[in-house]
């Protein structure tokens, strides 16, 4: 926590892993503010500072909007103060300035260049805010021909190959059904800046931590690409199967579809004997994993075949009284009100000053120790310009009201 910092707001029953750690988040869409909040729900002081007029980008992307708040901002937004600040004019950039060695961590995901071009480069931190971590999310990091480009996730998602290994296998290559990669890389970010905050009880420090949406969706590719760097061969996509391990797809019975993950020998022996075919266990072209990715297209016709007779819960019922992984392939709407989403606690209600109660999704992050927790609503635009810049920068009601006069603030 910085020495320099004031006490962060008091927020009840805050115990969180991050208590009394502050970021200030100059980000916005979702790999930023997605990093942010995860923050956030561990513990952490997050001031999320917007533009004047419209805020982030996500504010106006909808439908779905609740009372004019969209649900893709609501969703990414939690835990945070928000504050408005006007950085194309010099005043704003002076509040910045003062803001900044106030933090823990900034978090920022500008062009590159853009905080150098303000005056804030490495010697203005060097000098001024040492102990910050500065996270910088940006398309292509700061190296590489790429570099000076916007990142996009679903350019992104095309460019590093993930793209071509998604969709069926006869059809055209396809994304994912959400932005994995500005996900994947807030979470990264998230990561990072913990360690770079854990390394500066050693170094006494802060440090630049920088996180590309490229190296994520690069990394992305996990063992695909480790599979093509030891082969040299390139990979094909494989629909909903798994391109080293069968069977493992999905499956339609008599009344709907469900996804069957078949891991290894012994539980291929269990799902022959079940489904009465003892024999394919003992097939040599079926007896071992390597042998039935040789035969993939007859072994997915085989159970296939058979799985059509079975109603979808008996089936699941069954394989798992067995330990045969397999699970209900679900609408979202079907999975939000499953009981284990209930139980889990990944559905709660907020309640919000402008929409009243509204639903959103848990966190993930569940701390037995120092629990994650949900303190705050989504802000609404500039909702606590006030009440943050004179907690941290004690200004006073006419300070600030001179500051929105020369609209520097709102």
């Amino acid at each position: 926590m910085s020495e320099q910092a004031k006490p962060a707001a008091d927020v009840p029953n805050n115990q969180g892993a991050l208590a009394g750690f502050k970021i200030l988040d100059l980000s916005r869409v979702l790999a930023g503010p997605w990093c942010g909040q995860l923050l956030g729900d561990l513990g952490a002081e997050v001031v999320k500072v917007e533009s004047l007029i419209t805020g982030d980008d996500t504010r106006g992307w909808g439908p779905p909007f609740l009372a004019g708040e969209s649900a893709y901002f609501l969703g990414c937004n939690r835990n945070k103060r928000g504050i408005t600040i006007d950085f194309s004019k010099p005043e704003g950039k002076a509040l910045l300035a003062k803001l900044i060695p106030k933090f823990d961590v900034l978090l920022e995901n500008f062009k590159n260049g853009t905080l150098e071009k303000w005056g804030f480069d490495s010697a203005w931190f060097e000098t001024h805010a040492p102990s910050v971590v500065r996270c910088s999310i940006t398309g292509y990091g700061s190296t590489g021909p790429q570099a000076g480009l916007p990142g996009y996730d679903f350019i992104l998602q095309a460019e590093s190959g993930l793209m071509s290994i998604a969709g069926p296998t006869t059809g055209d290559p396809s994304k994912y059904g959400v932005a994995i990669v500005d996900l994947a890389t807030g979470m990264m970010a998230a990561n990072a800046i913990q360690a770079a905050l854990l390394a500066r009880y050693r170094t006494g420090k802060g440090q630049f931590v920088e996180v590309s949406l490229f190296d994520t969706a690069t990394a992305l590719l996990a063992n695909v690409g480790n599979s093509h760097l030891a082969t040299n061969q390139d990979s094909g996509r494989y629909g909903n199967g798994h391109p080293t391990i069968v069977p493992y797809t999905t499956y339609r019975c008599s009344d709907g579809m469900i996804a069957l993950a078949v891991g290894n020998d012994g539980q291929f022996t269990k799902l022959a004997e079940i489904l009465k075919h003892p024999e394919w266990a003992s097939d040599e072209r079926f007896k071992t994993n390597a042998a039935r990715i040789n035969h993939r297209a007859l072994i997915d016709e085989l159970v296939g075949a058979k799985l059509k007779s079975f109603l979808s819960h008996e089936l699941i019922t069954l394989l798992r009284q067995h330990g045969i992984p397999i699970g209900q392939v679900n609408t979202v709407k079907q999975a939000l009100a499953s009981e284990q989403a209930k139980a889990k606690e990944m559905v709660l209600d907020i309640a919000h000053g402008k929409i009243g109660q509204f639903k959103t999704l848990g966190t993930p992050l569940k701390m037995h120790g120092t629990p994650s927790s949900i303190r705050r609503a989504p802000p609404l635009l500039g909702e606590h310009t006030d009440q943050v810049l004179h907690e941290y920068l004690d200004l006073s009601s006419g300070d600030l009201d001179d500051l929105k006069n020369k609209k520097i603030v709102a």
